[in-house]
């Protein structure tokens, strides 16, 4: 295997998350199911007592459900079997994403946590506009970066200035996904700092 294919596959474990959870969940019920109705039917070949109700009385109950319920809540009780259905599928196919990022390097495999990534955008702002360390919050997305500044009272803020100091920032830590930035600078201010 090349070292680039295998920088990848590295890269690929660390920032997405495995299905196992989901695999392991839907596993243990329906094993949980399949063995409540082997118990039922070994019970009910040696003619002993059922744990809930045995095979025949369970196929007739099956049978005549059509009849003797409501057909709004027969139909209803399939849309939710159907969505749950879709959920799982949902969950099993599309791409779990840990909240870190890769860098870019041709030489190595660099990872970095989104809070790292965060607190490197909120100290860049704070320093540029000057604020203490509680005037700024940054949030992290899949796609995007989110900076929101409280200005102290009376003191003015450049929200092109800042966005550029975000954009840098970006630039210089060297993220091999695009993100998009937003600045938003709050109305309300704080006194003093």
């Amino acid at each position: 295997m090349s070292h680039v294919r295998t920088i990848k596959r590295m890269l690929r474990r660390e920032t997405h998350s495995s299905r196992s959870l989901v695999s392991i969940v839907v596993a243990t019920l329906l094993a949980l199911a399949f063995l409540w109705a082997a118990a039922e039917t070994v019970l009910w070949i040696l003619k002993d007592r059922p744990l809930l109700a045995d095979p025949p009385r369970v196929g007739d109950w099956l049978v005549q459900l059509p009849a003797t319920t409501i057909p709004g809540a027969l139909g209803a009780s399939g849309v939710g079997v159907a969505l749950l259905g879709v959920l799982v599928l949902v969950a099993a196919a599309a791409p779990g994403r840990k909240a870190r990022r890769s860098l870019g390097s041709d030489r190595s495999a660099i990872v970095v946590d989104d809070q790292l990534i965060a607190a490197a955008l909120s100290r860049r702002c704070r320093l540029e506009a000057g604020l203490a360390p509680g005037q700024v919050t940054t949030t992290v997305g899949a796609r995007s970066v989110r900076v929101v500044m409280r200005p102290t009272s009376g003191v003015p803020l450049k929200a092109e200035v800042l966005k550029a100091a975000v954009d840098g920032e970006l630039a210089a830590l060297g993220l091999k996904r695009r993100v998009s930035s937003s600045v938003r600078i709050v109305d309300e201010g704080v006194v003093g700092q």
